[in-house]
């Protein structure tokens, strides 16, 4: 164990990545006695450019851009550890999850064949790879700790919350702290739905199941949104061998731009065997005599419905931790608790920045991370704009399904001339073709060709430069994130047509574009 217990005795103190695993899962398994993690330099005289109120994503990269830049630096947060709610119970869980839901469709697909066990009627344990990730979370903490000490030379007190005074000043367990500008970053909650028996046993977000979950569901699960967060882990479930109901308020995974791949995606998750209710409001939650969930009621198109259950998860969105900046320091906030900011990140109160989910959507990873960079640019005195626009997107389903820029219906409502590539390419016998075929679904394409995936590419015909990708399968959203920039840049059918690809690979963009590059006038293929 280390010995943190006062500000500044820490500072450059050697440490491992091990030593800091241990010291964090003393910190979760006793936080009151293990005090305040302090690693702040007691011979720094110069004040703060900036105290990063919350050491996420957003706080962690923000500081460490503004340490690079010359500055100064404080961050502080309530957990032991730097990089906030995501590894810990948030956004990394479900890729374990997602990972286990591909395998065990693979599993289920060929039950019983080649070398697969029969999974007919077995149900596999969720609350076994809950609690993998929850054993195994502690070293991706540890790593960030460690090289965030050791590497980047920040200055942070963990463990400890941080209390607002005003717009310089921040207090942790009694101490206060001053600096020229605060950033804050402190985070989103689960959204909670406001119905009866919401805090019954056997209820659960994303974060409450990985922290509290003590028992195995039972045979059907029922899934309360049609988010990204509401579709990942209802396929998890429904990989396992459960009977899963997504009841979804509107139109479920609307926001997948393109409709052919939209279809796609769920109609691969209803052929799995989920179940999904559009339209549908959560009316309540029944108890059963011991205190557990018991049976959910639900207000569907079809009237009102009830079903026996002892497992709800639910996913409708998240909430911006905003309370303690309003009431400290009357910070503007909208209708639904995101701090407002203008395009250089400052809030209504002089001297004080936001980033991260803190100000709403869109709440992802790239955006935490480039809000907190461009704030602490900002904070030090540079002119800055940052407003996300254009992003590539992705979620998992059984599959990774990935996305940048215009589906088909928003391309020609734009331009005149829309041309799309696709594969399987539009023929008589639909999706039973084996193609798309590449790493990860060869199996499907020789035996389930329908379950290989489903890709488009949509190209402006006059101008030739294409405009949106879409991609159900496995192994292209790692290359989305490249090819978006491109595609910003202008990146032309014949431009993608000159690449050189890695064949089989996960997207036939490269190829498909060489076959259609010759013509003058672009047809669809």
């Amino acid at each position: 164990m280390l010995n943190i217990g006062r500000v500044g005795d820490f500072w450059r103190k050697p440490t491992t990545i091990e030593s800091w695993a241990g010291e964090i899962e003393h910190a979760l398994a006793s936080p009151e006695t293990t005090g305040r993690i302090s690693n702040v330099n007691p011979l720094d005289t110069r004040e703060f450019d900036a105290i990063f109120v919350g050491g996420g994503a957003a706080g962690r990269f923000g500081s460490a851009y503004l340490r690079a830049m010359g500055g100064r630096q404080l961050i502080v947060d309530r957990w032991p550890f730097l990089g906030g709610s995501c590894p810990h119970n948030a956004c990394v869980p479900h890729h374990l999850f997602s990972e286990c839901a591909a395998e065990l469709m693979l599993a289920r697909s060929f039950s019983g064949r080649f070398w697969f066990r029969d999974l007919d009627g077995v149900t596999t344990s969720i609350k076994e790879m809950v609690d993998l990730f929850r054993k195994g979370r502690v070293g991706p903490h540890a790593i960030m700790n460690y090289q965030s000490q050791q590497q980047l030379d920040l200055e942070f007190i963990l463990n400890a919350p941080a209390r607002i005074i005003d717009n310089h000043t921040v207090e942790v367990m009694g101490e206060r702290f001053k600096a020229r500008n605060l950033i804050l970053g402190l985070g989103a909650r689960g959204n909670d739905p406001q119905v009866p028996g919401i805090n019954l046993k056997g209820v659960y977000n994303y974060a409450s199941l990985v922290e509290t979950l003590d028992h195995e569901p039972g045979e059907t699960i029922v899934v309360v949104g049609g988010s990204k967060t509401a579709v990942e882990y209802g396929c998890f479930f429904n990989a396992t061998g459960r009977r899963v109901i997504m009841l979804v308020r509107s139109k479920l995974l609307r926001l997948i731009p393109d409709e052919d791949t939209r279809n796609y995606t769920i109609d691969r998750m209803r052929e799995q065997g989920i179940e999904i209710v559009e339209g549908a409001e959560l009316a309540g939650i029944e108890s059963g005599p011991d205190g557990r969930v018991a049976a959910v009621v639900a207000d569907t198109p079809d009237g009102q419905r009830r079903i026996a259950t002892d497992f709800v998860f639910h996913a409708l969105g998240e909430r911006p931790n905003s309370e303690m900046a309003v009431e400290a320091l009357g910070i503007k906030t909208d209708d639904k608790g995101a701090v407002i900011v203008d395009d250089q990140l400052r809030t209504s109160v002089p001297n004080v920045y936001a980033i991260g989910d803190l100000i709403g959507p869109p709440m992802e990873m790239f955006k935490a991370r480039k809000s907190g960079m461009y704030a602490a640019r900002a904070a030090m005195g540079e002119k800055i704009s940052y407003l996300p626009a254009d992003w590539p997107d992705f979620l998992h389903t059984h599959y990774e399904v990935s996305w940048l820029g215009l589906g088909e219906e928003e391309a020609k409502r734009r331009y005149r001339n829309v041309v799309t590539m696709r594969m399987p390419p539009e023929n008589p016998n639909g999706l039973d073709v084996a193609l798309p075929a590449g790493d990860r679904v060869m199996l499907y394409a020789m035996l389930k060709p329908h379950l290989s995936g489903f890709q488009k590419l949509i190209i402006d015909g006059d101008s030739r430069r294409i405009i949106g990708a879409h991609h159900v399968g496995y192994g292209a959203k790692d290359g989305f994130q490249y090819l978006n920039v491109l595609i910003r840049q202008g990146l032309t059918i014949d431009q993608m047509g000159e690449m050189n690809e890695l064949f089989l690979n996960p997207t036939h963009f490269i190829q498909l574009c060489r076959l259609r590059a010759g013509q003058q006038e672009l047809r669809n293929l």
